[in-house]
């Protein structure tokens, strides 16, 4: 059999990486995409082919497409789509640019890349799309407004073009990952500094008293964290089954979660949200 071949975003660290390692060691072609070019070289050195990939950059998701296609003759097997990052902060500091920004890097660039690779799907006769969502995908968290927003969105884009190619032979699929042992939080961190003046907020104080004690403190949530290779099996699942699942969750938490918006009203589920965050 020929070997099969994915591309994978966001392959610099976290979830990405363990997924581009294992499958590379299944036998997978990889294509492990990062967003930064000395992360891309650093792969290279560990032996992957990694172009450049960087969701806010319209230009470097056609090269990376042109680049993988002549390497593959034309083919591609499968995409995960993974790389992403949130901004934490209230969403009334959350200004207006940084949440373009960051449904561009989340949510747009997805849809860019995947529509790219649907033509090459459906003329070889099979493909898998796979997105990455998470357990805010379907829950909502305080600090959390930016990435819930893209995810939220994801979720629906996803659903939606699951339905539209019903019939054809190219899966789509959604994995939603709970909290995972990864360099998010650290990414995200970065993106407050970047982006979000707690000082000049109307609510400086319960950034002092919550969200920045958090960061300098413990992890109060560390004890739920897996790692990222629980979602590479999800993965593993999602590319190799014949018959895919449509979802895929990883962590309890993420399966509480769902549990909790079916079976409580809202007022109860923000309740228990806000006391659990």
């Amino acid at each position: 059999m020929a070997q099969k071949s994915v591309l994978i975003t966001g392959c610099s660290s976290g979830i990405g990486y363990d997924a581009a390692q294992t499958l590379k060691a299944r036998g997978w072609r990889v294509f492990a995409a990062c967003r930064k070019a000395e992360d891309c070289a650093r792969l290279r050195d560990e032996g992957f082919e990694a172009p450049r990939l960087d969701y806010e950059d319209t230009a470097s998701i056609a090269q990376t497409v042109d680049e993988v296609l002549q390497a593959t003759g034309g083919t591609l097997d499968a995409v995960y789509n993974n790389g992403a990052y949130g901004i934490p902060g209230l969403v009334e500091d959350l200004p207006t640019d940084a949440l373009r920004t960051i449904l561009e890097a989340n949510l747009i660039g997805y849809h860019d890349l995947t529509r790219r690779l649907i033509p090459v799907m459906r003329a070889q006769g099979h493909g898998r799309i796979v997105n990455c969502s998470s357990v805010m995908g379907y829950t909502a968290y305080p600090w959390r407004g930016a990435y819930v927003a893209t995810k939220y969105a994801l979720e629906g884009l996803t659903d939606t073009l699951r339905l539209e190619l019903h019939g054809e032979p190219i899966h789509v699929v959604l994995i939603e990952p709970g909290l995972i042992t990864t360099k998010f939080g650290e990414n995200g961190r970065l993106q407050f500094d970047k982006w979000i003046d707690w000082r000049a907020s109307a609510h400086a104080d319960r950034y002092e008293s919550d969200l920045m004690r958090k960061w300098r403190g413990k992890n109060p949530h560390g004890a739920l964290e897996v790692p990222a290779s629980h979602v590479t099996a999800k993965l593993i699942h999602a590319l190799e089954s014949p018959r895919p699942h449509p979802r895929y969750k990883v962590t309890r938490l993420a399966h509480v979660a769902k549990l909790l918006t079916r079976l409580l009203p809202t007022r109860a589920t923000d309740w228990v949200i806000r006391r659990a965050s």
